[in-house]
């Protein structure tokens, strides 16, 4: 089939969005399907559009839809859709209206659907493939990731604040990787990095050394307001990391209800707590890796690959 893949970051954004795209429409060919991604549909004639996000990709969904009535048309929901455009924008919603199915990243996003539309939504997990040849853990340090681009959904010096309630003789050093998406987060984040001891920036990277930063890693620290299934979990599942993560939809639809490695949202002393747990809790930290292998082949390229096979089979003519 002819597929057009409409997402709203643009070429060079090392986004998740982009991301995502990207691999998607890598799996997509080796499918057999012929693939392009586009910013904004254009005046293409394809067999299938898959859009990400209901709110900005509103106007290629309406195009294509007036266009080609019959054609599947397939929305892919983010996190801001999830937990925010879908309850408050009138676009967004048309968007849940225009498609046929919606892909979801992880089952607990299903829950904030309207209940009529429920059963029109498909989860796929996000895959990952580690990175290659042996990462060892930094010697001089006990290190803990952050990653993620700066935004307030993601509560990005959650950690940091953290790290300053630590005792004096922890280890603990927390490295950041994520560009600054405005200059009062960037400020903020040399601000940090100069009178937090605990606290490096390294800014936006390319992917395959945040992966990197990831792998060598003690744990990573998620501190999202909300997610629609961090990639970075996925990462993080994929790479044998352990994870610390706010209780979130977003990380429960990924680790389970149970998993023992989640902490309140926007709560720095818990936060505090939970990081000290692991660096000197080695029974603690087993426990969290053994909860993340067993989640791990969710993560699998050939698992996402073949829920693509099963959607758009599906939705074939």
């Amino acid at each position: 089939m002819n597929i057009r893949l409409i997402t709203p970051a643009p070429s060079h954004s090392r986004k998740g969005n982009r991301v995502t795209a990207l691999r998607w429409s890598r799996l997509l060919r080796e499918l057999g399907h012929r693939v392009v991604v586009e910013q904004v549909y254009g005046r293409s004639r394809p067999d299938v559009m898959v859009a990400l996000h209901a709110r900005r990709s509103h106007a290629s969904m309406r195009r294509f839809r007036d266009r080609y009535p019959s054609r599947p048309l397939i929305l892919a929901l983010t996190g801001t859709d999830l937990y925010g455009d879908i309850h408050t924008d009138a676009e967004a919603r048309e968007s849940l209206e225009l498609a046929h199915l919606y892909v979801v990243l992880q089952p607990a996003g299903i829950d904030e659907l309207p209940e009529r539309l429920r059963g029109k939504a498909r989860v796929i997990y996000q895959s990952v493939t580690p990175p290659r040849g042996a990462v060892t853990p930094l010697r001089n340090a006990f290190e803990i990731a952050v990653i993620g681009h700066m935004r307030p959904v993601k509560d990005p010096f959650r950690t940091a604040d953290a790290s300053r309630k630590l005792p004096p003789e922890s280890r603990i050093a927390i490295t950041h990787v994520g560009g600054g998406l405005s200059p009062d987060m960037e400020e903020r984040a040399l601000a940090e990095t100069a009178s937090n001891r605990r606290y490096r920036w390294l800014g936006e990277l390319p992917r395959w050394r945040a992966m990197r930063v990831l792998a060598r890693s003690r744990c990573l620290s998620l501190t999202s307001v909300s997610e629609g299934g961090a990639n970075v979990v996925s990462e993080a599942l994929a790479c044998g990391t352990p994870v610390v993560s706010s209780r979130i939809s977003g990380s429960t639809g990924l680790l389970g209800d149970d998993y023992a490695g989640y902490f309140p949202v926007g709560d720095t002393e818990a936060l505090a707590d939970m990081l000290r747990r692991v660096e000197t809790d080695e029974a603690f930290v087993a426990g969290l890796r053994e909860q993340c292998a067993r989640r791990r082949g969710i993560v699998a390229p050939a698992r996402e690959r073949e829920s693509w096979a099963q959607l758009l089979a599906e939705v074939a003519p």
